[in-house]
């Protein structure tokens, strides 16, 4: 499976623009709408969250869901959640305490829009309202499978997943990690979510362990070629294509596999993962081939 044919691209395009349109409607409904005293911080989490992007999160818990026959209103619910909790993150990021970035997604990032106290209560907001959409009933009949999916996403999204690969990616500036050090660092920071949207899918889908295995090996390939081609897109992109500022991890001493690994070489792995993240899926046929597209699509990115 590869990216060979601009048939094959366009397909996943429409497809992912799809599922980004199921999915913004579902956010548009669960968000709180700016009401009473309290309008500020709700326009400020809808401002981060609504301001477009690939979706590429709810893509990949809705398709790895439907290969399991799951209802779609529940997948959307899901994938609508966790990118609550992935607007959280970018909003806590950009902040001058972290990152210090002024531009997400083509405009102001968040703290530039409204200031950095709302900026962090929109992103605890986001935070807290991704469980609760989890939680309610809507998402899933079953009390348990709805537990199952907190759990996974409390566990992906703390310390010993994005929050954890955060606090090394700030360590890593103090210090140089071995190429091991820093796949860790990406596998957490930024897989740790992926790994959590495709165990959705079989948490929802009630699919095996070898589901669960295959689907998690995926991810994990799939999370680490999106962190060196975001690496790339840093050092070689164009801020405007890419709707933010480029070329900061290297004057910021940011630890990247580009840095053990140079360009070339970076450019081969992600390629090398591409190719085993597709192969892990091909037991489920068709049904799996945006999925299987999906990993390659990453290897030319502007944005």
């Amino acid at each position: 499976m590869s990216m060979d044919t601009a048939a094959d691209f366009a397909k996943l395009q429409e497809t992912l623009k799809a599922c980004a349109r199921e999915v913004d409607a579902t956010l548009e409904s669960v968000l709180p709408k700016p009401a009473d005293l309290q309008a500020r911080v709700q326009e400020a989490a809808r401002y981060s969250t609504l301001s477009g992007g690939k979706r590429l999160r709810p893509f990949l818990v809705m398709q790895s869901a439907q290969l399991f026959g799951v209802k779609p209103e529940y997948s959307r619910r899901v994938g609508a959640a966790v990118e609550m909790l992935h607007s959280y993150s970018l909003v806590h990021d950009d902040l001058p305490c972290m990152d210090d970035d002024d531009l997400r997604r083509g405009r102001p990032t968040t703290h530039k829009a409204f200031d950095e106290a709302t900026a962090v209560l929109a992103g605890d907001a986001l935070l807290t309202q991704a469980f609760e959409v989890l939680a309610d009933p809507g998402t899933h009949p079953s009390a348990e499978i709805r537990c199952r999916l907190v759990t996974h996403l409390a566990q992906s999204s703390g310390t010993f997943g994005m929050i954890g690969g955060q606090m090394i990616d700030m360590e890593a500036e103090k210090r140089t990690l071995e190429p091991d050090e820093i796949r860790l660092l990406q596998r957490l920071k930024t897989g740790a979510l992926f790994e959590f949207c495709c165990a959705a899918g079989v948490i929802l889908g009630e699919g095996s362990k070898t589901d669960h295995d295959n689907l998690l090996s995926y991810a994990r390939d799939f999370g680490l070629a999106f962190q060196i081609t975001d690496d790339l897109l840093d050092a070689l992109g164009d801020a405007e294509k890419a709707g933010k500022a480029v070329g900061k991890d290297a004057g910021q001493g940011k630890a990247t596999l580009i840095g053990a690994y140079g360009i070339e070489g970076a450019r081969a792995e992600a390629e090398r993962l591409a190719k085993h993240a597709a192969d892990t899926l091909a037991p489920y046929g068709d049904k799996a081939r945006a999925l299987r597209a999906l990993p390659f699509s990453l290897l030319d990115r502007q944005s």
